[in-house]
């Protein structure tokens, strides 16, 4: 397919199979390697007909509204609060993302997680290289079997959750905003409920002001001393000042969490606790995966240049 005369405003570095898959069929703009970019976005405003962005990075406002050429925003992951969704719909410009191709992997990154924080796999590996091992036994750990799966947020992601927990033999409930039709694990209308009844209260529901601090000090306080927080979802859920203090506390038996509030800043004291699993925000993070998601990412925007429908279309 020959060059299209489509000139496209990319925000940040993306997967190379995306940025070339771009590259080789539209005119594309960096922004990332402007020095002023609001003078690299006033230059190119009456041309730019795309933005192809990601989740952590997003569109602004500002950004949206500086462009009024601007048809279609094409991102490349499933999170949605980083794109001011007001904004383009107050212009017509159509969102698209890429669910579904990454809820496997990020599920996967969930059950590591719920079993690296329950069996203290950073800790035992620390006590092997050490050479612990020698003088000392390793400590008895948590077993996930017949303990109870909280999920809040019950989406495509929280499903996929659930199927691996379920594995295990652990027990299903779930928290959403109402019943998720055709499942048959225990509702909660409410966080705190599900707290209460949770060994493990996993997060896989969207970030945004909607649901920013969700989990809270009064949540925390009823997943209890022998409960584990697993954050796969977005730092901003969870109030993060509040987990510290439950963690240092004992009020919670323990964290894992691969995203945080101000990433890649992690709070100092999480660093120095043992009952705390962390990653950098690798949920999605395979080779497989993130090749679905810049694949999907691009057939959007073709999709959309050609006169067709988005595939996945957010709003």
């Amino acid at each position: 397919m020959p060059r299209l005369d489509i000139d496209v405003l990319m925000t940040g570095p993306q997967a190379p199979a995306l940025e070339q898959a771009v590259e080789r069929h539209y005119r594309v703009h960096k922004l990332w390697t402007a020095t002023d970019r609001e003078a690299f976005v006033a230059e190119r405003a009456d041309s730019i007909r795309a933005i192809v962005t990601n989740a952590p990075v997003g569109a602004s406002a500002a950004l949206i509204d500086a462009l009024p050429k601007l048809e279609i925003i094409s991102s490349c992951g499933v999170g949605l609060d980083a794109i001011d969704l007001g904004a383009a719909r107050r212009r017509d410009v159509i969102v698209s993302y890429t669910p579904g191709v990454l809820n496997d992997c990020v599920a996967d990154t969930g059950l590591m997680l719920m079993l690296a924080v329950a069996r203290r796999l950073g800790q035992a590996e620390r006590f092997v290289r050490a050479g612990q091992w020698r003088q000392a036994k390793f400590p008895l750990a948590t077993s996930l079997g017949g303990k109870t799966c909280g999920i809040l947020g019950l989406g495509g992601i929280g499903l996929a959750v659930a199927r691996r927990a379920a594995a295990l033999g652990m027990h299903i409930e779930y928290a959403n905003p109402r019943p998720k039709a055709g499942v048959e694990f225990a509702y909660h209308a409410d966080p705190l409920s599900l707290a209460r009844a949770a060994d493990f209260l996993v997060l896989t529901l969207p970030g945004g002001e909607h649901t920013r601090h969700l989990v809270n000090a009064a949540v925390l306080e009823a997943l209890g001393p022998a409960g584990y927080l697993i954050n796969i979802a977005r730092g901003s859920v969870v109030d993060q000042a509040a987990l510290v203090d439950a963690l240092t506390s004992g009020r919670i038996a323990g964290a894992a969490l691969d995203v945080f509030d101000d990433e890649p800043n992690v709070p100092a004291p999480l660093l120095q606790l043992d009952n705390v699993v962390l990653t950098p925000h690798l949920a999605s993070g395979t080779h497989e995966t993130r090749k679905a998601m810049s694949d999907l990412a691009f057939a959007n925007l073709q999709a959309h240049f050609a006169g067709q429908p988005v595939l996945t279309r957010a709003a």
